[in-house]
Formats: structure tokens, sequence, C-alpha cells
């Protein structure tokens, strides 16, 4: 039964997935592996979805990890037209390779005139410190402003518990990340800047004469299909990898952080993904006209609006336990004017045997803006019938889909 308080805020219209006596079989789901990192995650690409996790927020070093944000605003850049492929970048002394001895680099000299191209393959697959730094000018002028674009993504993507202090993801003082955040990320690396993306599947890259090959060992392993994303060691950090693989149209990202070695973070994240695709998958329900009804909006025009569900309404889910799967549409009917599109107004809750599994936001599909007075008059008649009846201790009907 839903609160009391939920009453008041929502009226409910049930949904459900046919039902079926599930065997013996369907109830077993076997619990997520043992991962030998300080923390870890693994996300669904499509909903977003975390289907399991240790450690997920807790902050740690992210060594060459943060060169997916690099990676991530300079494709940002490249897409919105402000820099291009072949731009030639003179190469400064804070760029130089021997600026960084004992670390990953590319090998730059100080007055080279290096792509666009070049620099961002030998961010992704040579994991260059002075590659980052000689972009990290180009796009922005200086070091330091790049790095206020790189937080200024951050937050807006919600990485709430990361800060970057560098480009390149070596040790300093109050740069920090989470398994959580990295997934978001490269989430949002794989959905923004897709034209980029192929690069970090690329096993070496040779400039200068000097070849070098891509550190994440994932992508010759054939019993997976791995196509990124990024590995970090730093002392401080550990053995880091960000991997993301696809199997029949699902595509899962793992996030393992803080390992011994660097054999332990490709067997640790092969672990996570081989367990991700064999018992969960994506579904996409159809949520058509009877089961997302246009909201009234109060003292709105227009009166009432349509919605859809965020992330297409795709939802990930135990494989054996797909017959047990209920969802709820939970609608806001408090809603007043303005509203703007892609405002949150409900959420669609996903049971599994009666515990909630996953929410998704319900979201506005169209904008409307307060109606003159002379035409939500009607409204202030009958807003405060329809608040008396929604807050009445009542169970609201459950239709079957």
């Amino acid at each position: 039964m839903l609160r009391h308080t939920l009453k008041q805020l929502f009226s409910i219209t049930a949904l459900s997935i046919s039902l079926a006596a599930p065997s013996f079989a369907e109830q077993q789901l076997p619990s997520p592996p043992e991962v030998a990192a300080k923390g870890w995650v693994l996300m669904s690409y499509e909903s977003g979805h975390v289907i399991a996790s240790s450690n997920q927020h807790k902050q740690l070093a992210p060594a060459s990890l943060a060169k997916i944000m690099t990676s991530y605003v300079v494709g940002l850049e490249l897409k919105a037209g402000h820099i291009a492929e072949d731009d030639l970048v003179i190469i400064s002394e804070n760029a130089w390779g021997k600026k960084f001895p004992g670390s990953s680099k590319m090998f730059l000299n100080v007055g080279d005139q290096v792509t666009v191209d070049d620099l961002n393959r030998g961010v992704i697959v040579s994991s260059g410190n002075d590659a980052t730094v000689a972009l990290a000018e180009h796009v922005a002028g200086h070091e330091s402003a790049f790095i206020e674009m790189m937080n200024r993504h951050a937050e807006r993507l919600g990485m709430l518990d990361s800060y970057f202090a560098n480009p390149h993801g070596l040790d300093a003082d109050q740069q920090h990340t989470t398994p959580y955040d990295m997934a978001l990320l490269t989430r949002a690396f794989i959905k923004d800047v897709p034209d980029i993306y192929p690069m970090f599947k690329e096993k070496s890259f040779t400039f200068g004469k000097i070849k070098q090959g891509n550190r994440n060992a994932l992508l010759w392993d054939t019993t997976l299909n791995v196509d990124g994303v990024k590995t970090g060691y730093t002392k401080q950090a550990g053995y880091s990898l960000v991997s993301s693989a696809e199997q029949n149209g699902q595509r899962l990202i793992a996030v393992v952080m803080g390992t011994k070695s660097a054999t332990t973070r490709r067997t640790e994240s092969k672990k996570l993904l081989t367990w991700g695709f064999r018992f969960y998958q994506d579904i996409t329900p159809d949520f058509g006209d009877k089961e997302l009804t246009p909201l009234k909006v109060w003292y709105g025009s227009p009166s009432s609006i349509n919605l859809e569900v965020a992330d297409g309404g795709t939802v990930t889910i135990p494989r054996r336990q797909r017959k047990q799967i209920d969802y709820k549409v939970h609608y806001n009917h408090n809603l007043e004017a303005p509203v703007e599109v892609g405002q949150e107004v409900g959420k669609v809750a996903w049971y599994l045997n009666d515990q909630v599994i996953a929410e998704q936001a319900l979201l506005a599909k169209e904008a409307s803006v307060e109606a003159p007075w002379y035409k939500s008059m009607i409204d202030v008649v009958w807003r405060p019938i329809n608040q008396w009846f929604a807050t009445q201790d009542w169970e609201p009907e459950t239709t079957t889909k």
C-alpha cells in the first residue's frame, strides 16, 4: 500500500507485465562476483542503471582515467566546430615530453607541429601526458582554463564526487573521482561524441617512428567485444580500468579502481562484464497512450501535456526473473504552470517481488506556460476539490496491461 504522503502527491496508474509462476531455476540469481578493487561499478549503458557495485561513491585518485574527461572535452569542442582535427598545434615547453619523466607520453618535442587528430590518439591510445597538455593549451589557451572546463562538464554530468586538478591524472592534491562518476562520464562520452569513441579500441599508435600499444588488454580478449575505454596507474591510485563491451545489442560499462596489478584490473573487469551479460538484460516497454496519458497542468496553457520516460524507458532487469517484473507510473497531479520541456513530472517505479529495483524520471514532452487569468478560473474552482479527493485514504485502482 502506498504511504499516505505519496497519496497526497500522486495518483497512480499501475501497469503490469503479464505474470507467470516462476520455476525454481528462474528464482535463482547469482550474487555479484567478488572484485579485488578499492571500488567498482557495473552499469548498463542504455538505462544508466547500476547493476552491481562496491564503494561506487568512494573518492579515489583517478590516474589516467582523468584523460577520459580530457578527451570528452576535446570531442565536444570538435563537435561544436571550435577546433578542427587538422589544426596544427605548436608544442610548448609545458607540453614537452621531457617534462614527464617516468610516465606515459607521446614523446613530443618543443616546437613540433602536431595535428589535433594525432594528439587525440596520443592521449587515447598512448596515454600521453604531454599530449593532454598540448590539447588543453590549444582548446582553452592555457592549462588552468581547460581544467575549469573539465570541472564544469563534470558538474553538468552529475559527477558530484569528482574534481580535476590537471588534464592527465597524475597525482595532485584534491584531485579525485569515483567509480560511479567514471561510469557516468563514459556513458556520456559514448552518447555525446560517438565519432571520437572508436579511437579507444585502436590497439596501437605510431608517432615519430615510435609505436606504442594500447594498455587495455581486454581489447585482445576474443571472448568479449570490448571496444574501450581507458587504463590508469599511479602509486597513489593503484591500477584502474574503465571498460565497455557490447553483446547482442546490449552495452555494459565496468569501472574497476585501485587494484594491485595490471593483470588484476583486467581479470576483475572481465569477471564483471561476463557476469553482467550472462544474468542481466535491457528491456524497453512500449509506453503507449494508455500507459502515459496526458497530464493535467493547473493554470497552464495548454492545460495538459504529453509525457515521455527518461532514457527511452529502457530498464535493466535480471534475465531469469523478467516475468516477475512489474512497473507503476506515478503522476504528479499537483503540477502547476509553467512547465518546461524535460521537466520531471513523475516517475516510473520498477518492482521485483514487490521491491523497487529501479526508478526512472517521467518527463514533460512539451511545455506549458501560465494561462491568462480568465482561462484559469475554472482551475481555481476545481483544484481544491481535486486535492480533497487526492488526500482521502483510498487504494488506487490497478489495471493490467
